[in-house]
This record gives structure tokens, sequence and C-alpha cells, in this order.
């Protein structure tokens, strides 16, 4: 429960965030797992990203597309 009183309360990405993952996604969408660490070195690989910040949250994003993705196919 946050502040307001409200429960379900999602986290807010900025919008570059959500759209660069998305793109890595579509265009390696094998290569990308469930697994935080491993995601974070392919997004390094793919993108040359300065901000540790932006690749961590780029990585963690796509890592959860990815667990969402796993549960909607079972």
């Amino acid at each position: 429960m946050d502040a307001k009183g409200d429960v379900n309360v999602g986290k807010v990405r900025p919008s570059i965030v959500k759209r660069t993952a998305r793109k890595l996604l579509e265009m390696y969408p094998t290569e990308f797992t469930d697994d935080f660490e491993v995601n974070k070195n392919l997004v390094r690989k793919y993108l040359d990203v300065q901000s540790k910040k932006l690749r961590n949250q780029i990585a963690g994003y796509i890592t959860r597309l990815v667990k969402i993705r796993k549960r909607l196919e079972q």
C-alpha cells in the first residue's frame, strides 16, 4: 500500500526504457532469458549505453517481459 492508500500501484518506467526493451526483444527474441544478469550482459553487447542505471532498467524490463511471455505460453 502506498501513501495514498492505493494497493495495486505499478512501477513507472520511462518510455525510452520500454521502447528500447521491446525493440531489443523484437530484434533478438531467442537471446534474452528470465535471468537479469544474462540480460544485462546482452544489453551491454547490443547497445552502447553510457549509464549503468539505464542499462539495468532496460535489462530489468526485458526480464519482466520474458517472464510474462513464459507465463502466458503455459
